[in-house]
């Protein structure tokens, strides 16, 4: 169970810090940069290393850092990450679905109530929707013992060509790029099959049941990943 778990001084910082390792080491735990970490959180890498440093000395202990070596989160911090990372797709699932919002819209308000929210409330917030197993852009979201959904999900650049596919996530860190998935009707469950061609700059891609293919720019096509459709 995700139980709360007491953190240092600067709260909110500490649990963008540890979401973000979490997330950029997906799927293989891998070791992230300080680079990689200063792109995500838009701040200096000198700030990074700093953070880095603090969370790798406090007790307990978030991170294992090495300088030059990236890092790693530690049981305690990637349990911390994992509680963070349960609430911010529960509040996306359901401000999208009870409150309205667009999908473009979930992220930034979800980062913003994410620290805050009690188990008692997660709780309750989980049971009116239902438990759901995804947020809107088809990320898995941890239960509440920390555990995490795996699914065989692959970029959208590196699927084969001909061969139909499912949508199963996009990214939602780019709200322009979510309301052009949505004009498309690129969204999680949706088929496509891309079609032979040139991959360096762009793919030309069926949605759905469309006969006619779709060209997407880069931009587009590193935001989505796909799961083989489902077998009979």
């Amino acid at each position: 169970m995700l139980t709360k778990t007491r953190v240092s001084t600067n709260t909110e910082s500490v649990d963008d810090y540890l979401k973000a390792i979490l997330e950029l080491s997906e799927p293989e735990e891998e070791r992230v940069t300080s680079n990689a970490l200063a792109v995500r959180l838009a701040v200096r890498a000198a700030s990074v290393t700093g953070m880095l440093q603090k969370l790798a000395t406090q007790r307990p202990s978030f991170v294992k850092y090495e300088k030059h070596h990236g890092v790693l989160l530690t049981e305690a911090g990637k349990h911390r990450a994992l509680e963070i990372l349960r609430h911010h797709r529960l509040l996306e699932r359901f401000l999208h679905d009870f409150l309205d919002y667009a999908w473009d819209e979930v992220h930034d308000e979800a980062e913003r109530l994410e620290h805050f929210i009690s188990e008692r409330l997660e709780d309750r917030i989980a049971a009116k929707l239902g438990d759901p197993d995804t947020d809107p852009h088809g990320h898995s979201i941890p239960e509440r013992n920390g555990k995490v959904r795996t699914r065989e999900e692959v970029p959208l650049s590196s699927w084969v060509c001909c061969q139909p596919a499912v949508i199963s996530s996009v990214s939602d860190r780019d709200p322009a790029a979510l309301r052009e998935m949505e004009r498309l009707g690129l969204l999680p469950g949706v088929c496509v099959v891309v079609e032979p061609g040139n991959r360096g700059a762009s793919l030309m891609v069926r949605i759905g049941a469309d006969v006619q293919a779709v060209r997407l720019n880069q931009k587009l096509v590193a935001a989505i990943s796909v799961a083989p459709t489902p077998k009979e």
